[in-house]
């Protein structure tokens, strides 16, 4: 139990006790820094049940507890707040409980139901870029959240590899490729991203040509040869034309094969894939159900729609008069046939730009309508576009920040900004690569995932690699300081001893471990809130408050041997709880720096 359990426990009893009165609930907050106390219970809402004074009732509360309840050793009412003060003796046995848990923080599987969360979803016609980048470290690192909660959790994604944006890239390789394959300089993600770049350029300059001929802009985007290629060659891929399938088959497997590639490099994995072309066509049997139970009606021209005005939206299409599917009919039946393919998930999770915000809401809404109960349980991890110092990206034109590139630049600064400290002499080369890598990407995924997902971020490289202030090198190099003190203690062979009432705690003490208790509630929010924004800040909060202990206390010069032992414990749990935020997070933390 925590201790504003314990205490709305005996806050409760007291409002029973003194004023013959129940509350449903206590209101709680920190206790402001200039007055004394650990925590703060507000008065206020009591006034719907006990009438008086708020300052008189918090008086009369606090004295009740302190007399009745042995873990409250004073108390403060400052108008109607109530200031209490909490033993010490509280906090060291919670220490005592906590301190020798590598997996603090975290919960054992506790639900029966599990929860899939989609992220990356990219097409197959380019690279992944700094968008994706976005994408793929909140999905991971919100599935990663949820299972430190307690939650079982299916990673997945759908891979757009199919339509006429693949047939672009397509086209512009079989015109203009003369054989070039993927090399070991040449990802074939990036190859197949050169052509789709290529097939901008080349429709551009058709489209030119004919409007000197007389064309409208108009008639001319619709009249250019390369587009109506390209939309001849989706109708060969949908009617299976082995040639087109086997040039379609080559080129995305070289996009899979890259994208791999940069899967690894940045960190994160997936438990399994869904293919839109598997499931573009899933969803109509659904359509066909929902028209016979009136979920969906069919106008005049054969095309099936869901009416949800009276939901506070529009009619959507999910069938178009000649019978084929939109990307809501595949939605639908993809969502279901997950549910088949994995029973015992209770819940999805679809991490995919602010963009796309209506979309979900009306998703969800016709899934519920179909009358699936898990659909209730359906969650958009929307999230704002990131942006550049030089401006927005456009994949076709080539003016994208490509993820792999994004990757060892991050990298390349981090190592001209570790040459500068020059903290690294003990290091050998291959050492330093691997820290660098480290580094540069802690700073990358901190630096996104500190933002709260639906803000839009401006990405600044340089300011991301930072050694002070809210950055991930920051709380690395904590991480790293803590290491170097207990190899220290290690070394002065100090022994871990189980704390006891002798020890006098130093206020910078107690503060530090009243922010280690805060962390499995914070794990418990940010998984409700699927905001890694709440772990990434209550790290930075928890190296500050170390620091400042650091600052302050001499944690070998303490006098007894005890204390000291205690000071080195207190820096082992601080670790180990910034390298469990930071595994959620998935950032790496490096044992020297």
């Amino acid at each position: 139990m925590t201790l504003q359990e314990t205490l709305e426990l005996h806050v409760k009893a007291a409002i029973k006790a003194l004023f013959q009165s129940e509350i449903e609930s206590v209101e709680f907050q920190a206790t402001r820094k200039e007055f004394a106390g650990d925590i703060t219970v507000v008065v206020f809402p009591m006034l719907r049940v006990v009438k008086g004074n708020p300052a008189v009732i918090g008086e009369q509360v606090g004295q009740y507890l302190l007399d009745n309840v042995e873990l409250v050793k004073g108390f403060n009412v400052v108008k109607g707040f109530l200031n209490i003060e909490i033993n010490d003796s509280y906090y060291l046995n919670f220490f005592q409980s906590v301190k020798d848990k590598t997996n603090y923080g975290f919960v054992e599987h506790k639900d029966d139901k599990a929860v899939m969360v989609e992220y990356s979803s990219p097409n197959t016609n380019k690279p992944l870029h700094l968008g994706h980048v976005r994408n793929v470290l909140l999905g991971y690192s919100v599935a990663e959240i949820l299972k430190a909660s307690g939650k079982k959790v299916y990673k997945t994604q759908i891979i757009n590899d199919r339509g006429i944006h693949i047939c672009k890239s397509m086209l512009a390789y079989k015109k203009f490729g003369e054989g070039e394959v993927p090399s070991k300089t040449l990802k074939g993600d990036k190859l197949v991203g050169n052509y789709y770049v290529k097939f901008d350029q080349e429709y551009k300059a058709e489209i030119a040509e004919l409007v000197t001929q007389g064309q409208s802009e108009e008639d001319a985007k619709k009249n250019a040869p390369l587009l109506l290629e390209a939309q001849e060659m989706l109708i060969k891929w949908e009617a299976g034309d082995e040639e087109v399938v086997a040039l379609w088959k080559k080129m995305n497997q070289w996009v899979y094969d890259g994208f791999e590639v940069t899967y690894k490099n940045i960190g994160v994995d997936f438990d399994t894939y869904y293919y839109e072309s598997d499931t573009y066509l899933l969803g109509k049997e659904f359509v066909a159900e929902g028209l016979k139970t009136g979920v969906f009606f069919k106008k005049e021209d054969g095309s099936v729609w869901c009416d949800l005005t009276e939901d506070g939206l529009d009619e959507k299409i999910v069938l178009r008069s000649d019978g084929t599917a939109v990307y809501m009919t595949q939605d639908i039946g993809t969502a279901i046939q997950r549910i088949k393919d994995y029973p015992d998930v209770g819940g999805m999770v679809y991490t995919v730009g602010n963009e796309q915000d209506y979309h979900f809401k009306v998703l969800f809404l016709i899934l519920k309508k179909l009358g699936f109960d898990w659909a209730k349980n359906l969650f958009h991890l929307s999230y704002g576009m990131v942006d550049l110092p030089s401006g927005k990206m456009k994949s076709r034109e080539g003016t994208v920040v490509d993820a792999d590139d994004l990757i060892q630049e991050m990298a390349d600064t981090a190592e001209e900004i570790s040459k500068d400290l020059g903290k690294l002499e003990e290091y050998n080369e291959d050492e330093k690569k691997a820290l660098y890598k480290t580094i540069g990407l802690g700073a990358l995924k901190y630096y996104i995932l500190k933002v709260d997902p639906k803000k839009r971020i401006l990405f600044d490289p340089k300011e991301s690699i930072d050694f002070q202030g809210n950055t991930g090198p920051f709380i690395q190099y904590t991480y790293a300081r803590i290491q170097s003190i207990l190899r220290k203690a290690d070394a002065d062979n100090i022994a871990s001893t189980s704390v006891n009432d002798t020890i006098v705690m130093h206020n910078k003490e107690k503060q530090l471990i009243k922010q280690l208790e805060l962390f499995p509630e914070i794990i418990q929010n940010a998984a409700e809130q699927h905001s890694p924004a709440l772990i990434a800040n209550y790290t930075y909060d928890l190296v500050k408050e170390f620091n400042s202990f650091y600052q302050n206390v001499s944690i070998f010069g303490a006098d007894l041997e005890v204390e000291k032992s205690f000071r080195v414990e207190l820096s082992r749990l601080v670790s180990q709880t910034v390298k469990n935020a930071f595994q959620v997070l998935g950032i790496k933390v490096p044992e020297r720096m």
